[in-house]
């Protein structure tokens, strides 16, 4: 049994590529819940069981090279962390699971990989929802100053093996609380046990390798797979909700931006910062299940 999500089993499925520890619940329609960076599934801790008591199937995975899942080599171009990859990890775990159509829920990095799987496997897609970003293309092609200083490590990630590898690695929970505290908004949203867990696998260096591996993915191959897919549209319906205090919200037209990417668009702000699942759960839940409740 999970220790972090009420009535949830841990488990671990043998992919093609890789290995994804994941927790699951519930009986009925389907939901995957892709977390960001620098956190694992337990991000869905205060959010999961509720889903899962109004009826749903919840799945939770460690994206690769994050938590407890297998953290894979990587190449000169990164695809095996780019997100169309990843994204693929999702689609085999919830066939495997006997899922072939399915409702995403993804944030901060997962809302990426969430956006890619909708476009590259829109029949298993219900439903997307991001939480506080914009779409990758999007925030790269109108950086300015402001958004590089209050983003930095957007940059300093992506730099060549092993600058940031090195810097992280030489002390890791220094960099993941400073981190973490720069987007949370809301005091007390991150308990020191969840933090303690985070660190488990934070000070790995191969989860280290693995998050700049993400990065660097997103600064290059995902950029060109983003591009090439400039005209096309999600098709599922699509919510995205931002923190009112973090730095998307305050930065973009957050539900412009999406309704350049996709065909069906609504949302709103949460009073919030970055960590929506730790700072802002009983809304969030609020909004997830009316959403789906429309399908």
């Amino acid at each position: 049994m999970s220790p972090f999500l009420d009535g949830f089993d841990l488990r671990r499925a043998a992919l093609r590529e890789v290995e994804i520890n994941y927790a699951v619940a519930g009986e009925g329609p389907a939901v995957l819940l892709l977390h960001g960076h620098p956190q694992t599934h337990i991000v869905w801790r205060k959010i999961a069981p509720q889903l899962v008591a109004a009826g749903n199937t919840v799945v939770a995975p460690d994206l690769r090279g994050y938590g407890d899942s297998s953290k894979p080599e990587s190449d000169a171009d990164h695809l095996p962390f780019s997100k169309r990859v990843m994204a693929q990890d999702q689609i085999d775990l919830m066939a495997a699971l006997g899922h072939d159509r399915f409702s995403v829920v993804g944030h901060d990095r997962g809302a990426r990989v969430g956006h890619r799987l909708a476009l590259d496997h829109p029949d298993a897609v219900e439903r997307l929802v991001v939480l506080d970003i914009a779409p990758t293309l999007t925030m790269y092609e109108r950086t300015d100053q402001d958004f590089a200083t209050r983003y930095f490590w957007w940059f300093f990630l992506i730099q060549p093996y092993d600058f940031p590898e090195r810097l992280i690695g030489a002390d890791p929970a220094y960099f993941l609380r400073r981190h973490i505290a720069g987007q949370v908004k809301t005091e007390g949203a991150v308990e020191e046990e969840a933090l303690q867990e985070y660190l488990r696998t934070y000070r790995d260096p191969a989860t280290i390798h693995s998050i700049c591996e993400d990065y660097r993915a997103a600064a290059g191959i995902d950029l060109d797979h983003d591009r090439a897919d400039r005209a096309a549209r999600v098709r599922a319906p699509l919510l995205a909700i931002w923190g009112a205090k973090g730095v998307v919200g305050e930065t973009y037209d957050v539900l412009e931006t999406w309704r350049e990417k996709a065909t069906d668009v609504r949302g709103g702000p949460l009073p919030c910062g970055h960590a929506i699942p730790e700072e802002a759960p009983e809304p969030l839940t609020e909004k997830l299940l009316s959403f789906f409740a429309e399908g």
